[in-house]
Parts: structure tokens; C-alpha cells; sequence
């Protein structure tokens, strides 16, 4: 396992990268409505990238990804491919963003609601929001990424979720997924301890019924195989000398 420690020079071009990732997110957000498509919001969020930011939606031919960004709507986990169908009323879903900026990347996920959604709906998002930000205050060098894990695993399943267990948070930087993998869930005091100058993402992927998950024939799309609600919220995060530091925190965060 070959984890790369950033440079002061990397750092301030991944800060660039994460601010960048969390802006898209914020424009994007009065746009989604009821009536709108997810190719919509793919094809505004490509043009916002490429002509606002002169920078690359990662996701693009990645691995033969077909579009800029990933949308997962309910049921769906991750790597949701943008299409046509229209979203609707009490809706919820993720819009999972990489920027490719001089190089490096930024990577950050939220969920988003379609008008009204249901008590449960709204609850499986909060606690997984929840659950990304009790992780990310367990990071500080000497961390193990068996912390990171059981934080997230404990408030998950103490809520009466489950944890997907087929994808996890991953190590960035010039390339899109490196080492090590952040898995979301975990025991304590186990796995590698974080260093300084180390960045990751976390980001879980938490399901109302049960973990399982099926991929379909797109070779992508992941979705709960009991088709119960999924949510999940995404950031990544610098080590610093005492703890860490959000790279795509956004506005509404700080």
C-alpha cells in the first residue's frame, strides 16, 4: 500500500480542487426541482466546470463513465448515471461531484430534496450527514482508519440503518482514487493510523432497510437490494498537524 503525504505545493492545489467541487454544489442547488432531469442537471453542472471554473468534471470516460457527475436518486446508492426521467415531488437525491483542477482533484457529495419529502426520507439523510461529520472529527494524525469506520458503523446502526459495504472513501490527489481505502465501518484502534499531509475522502452510503446492494446492467448504477431509501453525503479532508481541515466544506457548513 503506497499512501502519498501532499506537498505544501499539492495542498494548496487540492484546496483549489475541493473549493472548487463545493461551488459546484452550490450553484447547482436552486436548480433542482421537480421537473427537472438529472441530464439536466449533468449537462449544468458540466458547463459551470469547464466554462466558469476552467477546470474537468472528473467522472467523464472515467473507467468509461458516460457523464459528468454521478446523481443517485432514493433507492439508488451511487455511480446513478444522469438520464431523462424526470424527478418529482418528495424525491431525494445525491449529486456526487469530482473537479479536476491543474492536476488534482476534489471530490464532495450531498443530498438534496425534491419539495416535501417524507419524515423518513428527511431522518436517513440527517443521520447520514451525521454520520460523515462524527467521522471526519475522528481525524487527526495517529487516527486509525478503524476509528473512522466505527464512528460512522455506531451512529448508523444505533439509528437502525445499515452501512453499504461494497464501497468506501479513498485516498486523493493527482489521480482520482488512491490509497488508502476508508472503509465505513470498522472497529476501534484498527487499520493504518492517519498521518499529516495525508488526504482522503469519507464519504457512507447509509440504507434505511438492508445493506445489500445490486449493481444493474450498466455496470454502475448500485442500488439497495430490498429498494429501501439510500442516502449519502461526501467530503475530503486534509490531515493537519492537529487535527484536519474540510477542503470542500461548503458556505451553508462554515
Amino acid at each position: 500500500m503506497t499512501i502519498t503525504l501532499k506537498t505544501a505545493a499539492e495542498i494548496g492545489k487540492m484546496r483549489l480542487a475541493g473549493k472548487l467541487a463545493s461551488e459546484v454544489l452550490e450553484f447547482i442547488e436552486p436548480y433542482i426541482v421537480p421537473g427537472i432531469t438529472t441530464n439536466e442537471i449533468d449537462q449544468l453542472c458540466h458547463d459551470y466546470i469547464i466554462n466558469e471554473q476552467d477546470a474537468i468534471p472528473a467522472p467523464l470516460n472515467y473507467r468509461g463513465f458516460p457523464k459528468s457527475i454521478c446523481t443517485s436518486v432514493n433507492y439508488t446508492i451511487c455511480h446513478g448515471i444522469p438520464n431523462d426521467k424526470k424527478l418529482k415531488k418528495g424525491d431525494i437525491v445525491n449529486v456526487d461531484i469530482t473537479v479536476l483542477k491543474d492536476e488534482y482533484h476534489g471530490d464532495t457529495s450531498k443530498m438534496f430534496y425534491l419539495g416535501e419529502v417524507s419524515p423518513h426520507a428527511k431522518r436517513l439523510c440527517k443521520i447520514t450527514q451525521e454520520c460523515l461529520m462524527l467521522a471526519i472529527k475522528q481525524v487527526k494524525p495517529g487516527c486509525t482508519l478503524g476509528d473512522i469506520g466505527y464512528a460512522i458503523q455506531k451512529h448508523a446502526e444505533s439509528n437502525r440503518y445499515s452501512v453499504v459495504r461494497e464501497f468506501c472513501g479513498h485516498g486523493i490527489g493527482k489521480k482520482f482514487h488512491e490509497e488508502p481505502q476508508v472503509l465505513h465501518y470498522g472497529k476501534l484502534g484498527t487499520g493504518i493510523a492517519l498521518q499529516e499531509n495525508m488526504i482522503l475522502t469519507i464519504e457512507p452510503m447509509i440504507n434505511i432497510g438492508k445493506r445489500h446492494i445490486k449493481v444493474l446492467k450498466d455496470g454502475w448504477t448500485a442500488v439497495s437490494k430490498d429498494r429501501s431509501l439510500s442516502a449519502q453525503w461526501e467530503h475530503t479532508i486534509l490531515v493537519t498537524p492537529t487535527g484536519h481541515e474540510i477542503l470542500t466544506l461548503r458556505k451553508e457548513e462554515q
